[in-house]
């Protein structure tokens, strides 16, 4: 495979380039977690992007997608990466989107495909319930036909951002007895504002609000905002799973990291001399380089393959497994290279879980929230020993 670009492509970074540095929103920090954030923060650069038709650049064309090719879209990952941007959230753009416009039909496509191109409308995930997880097709929550609308009842947890969502998608059993429970599931968009939905918001160790439970009573929603077939949604759920976890690859990310993690072990002292100089840090270090750098060229022939027409499969299964596994071993090489300036001092944090008396270097504060957080990469999207079953099935044939 040729990695390198072409005189055109050059000259489309150059384009990428020169459009952040131009319209990145000032006031948000580039390095900011979520949580720090306020809604208007996390959409700003969403909207920006939407006026410009450069928000959902994996769509087709006819959807509002930039027909750019899977090397152009790569370059767009890496210059947003280069600065830390708060990119588009992926429940709209990378999750029901593609749902949307592929199963959907005309009126459903007309009506909420542009407000994700937009980013005026917020949308959240209700898949996983406290029974059911890693094994999905075990959900409890069920939808009733009672003559034009659907009656929800049940549980959804780990909602991310529910609290700030206009709209969510939701897997919902329809037919409590079919042969097999996968057959029995339904794909249905529900309006986050109907009487009956109640989001409960789930602290996290640092004190931060990222996710909930929703709990849904006798919530009333119309039949019309059915996905495709009544129990068909099983399909959806997996398509959509697909494109999730290609996305949670991150290459472009880590790539960024990487470059942090180095520019931090050059500063960091160990008996005297820098910490990328020790023989034992400086091989994990490059372990992690050369993984990243297999990923990347697993990505780019992905990409390739979308291209070609070929939706994501079950090389989509890999990039989740390996790029996850990667960023957490970033970050824990991170917390090691910042040392005792990443233990936090809970002594000193408020009740809301901040901290305001950080010591030590400003890269070092984020360290420890970092590594903490990040150890959910590898549980959402599917959790990494079900992608694994799905590599052994799929790709090797056991």
């Amino acid at each position: 495979m040729n990695l390198e670009f072409t005189a055109e492509e050059n000259a489309f970074r150059d384009e990428v380039r020169s459009f952040i540095e131009n319209n990145y929103p000032q006031n948000i920090e580039r390095a900011a977690v979520q949580d720090d954030m306020t809604p208007e923060d996390m959409t700003a650069w969403h909207k920006i992007l939407g006026e410009k038709n450069w928000s959902v650049p994996a769509w087709p064309e006819q959807y509002g997608g930039t027909g750019w090719t899977p090397t152009q879209r790569y370059i767009w990952s890496e210059e947003n990466a280069r600065v830390n941007a708060v990119m588009p959230l992926p429940f709209g753009v990378a999750m029901v989107g593609p749902v949307i416009y592929t199963f959907g039909n005309e009126e459903q496509k007309a009506k909420h495909l542009p407000g994700i191109k937009s980013g005026n409308v917020w949308w959240c995930q209700g898949y996983s319930e406290p029974g059911a997880g890693s094994d999905l097709a075990s959900l409890k929550t069920t939808a009733v036909r009672d003559g034009d609308d659907y009656i929800l009842n049940g549980q959804k947890t780990w909602t991310t951002l529910a609290q700030h969502a206009d709209w969510g998608f939701f897997l919902c059993r329809t037919d409590p007895d079919a042969p097999k429970p996968q057959q029995g599931i339904s794909f249905i968009l529900v309006d986050m504002n109907t009487p009956g939905i109640e989001v409960r918001p789930i602290k996290l160790i640092d004190g931060g609000y990222e996710v909930n439970e929703v709990w849904l009573t006798d919530v009333r929603v119309p039949a019309e905002n059915l996905i495709g077939e009544e129990n068909k949604g099983w399909t959806y759920a997996k398509f959509l799973l697909a494109h999730e976890r290609s996305g949670i690859a991150g290459v472009a990310r880590s790539k960024r990291g990487v470059e942090q993690l180095k520019d931090i072990a050059k500063h960091e002292m160990l008996d005297g001399e820098p910490l990328l100089q020790d023989m034992g840090f400086a091989t994990k270090v490059s372990q992690l380089e050369i993984d990243l750098a297999a990923l990347e060229i697993t990505e780019l022939r992905t990409l390739a393959g979308e291209q070609a027409g070929k939706g994501p499969g079950p090389e989509s299964s890999l990039l989740k497994v390996k790029g996850t596994e990667i960023q957490q071993r970033l970050t824990e090489l991170t917390l090691e290279a910042v040392g005792y300036y990443g233990t936090p001092d809970f002594r000193s944090f408020p009740a809301d879980g901040s901290n305001d008396f950080p010591i030590g270097p400003d890269y070092a504060h984020s360290a420890a929230p970092t590594y903490f957080n990040m150890r959910k990469t590898s549980i959402y999207g599917g959790s990494n020993e079900i992608q694994r079953n799905i590599i052994t099935k799929m790709v090797l044939g056991l």
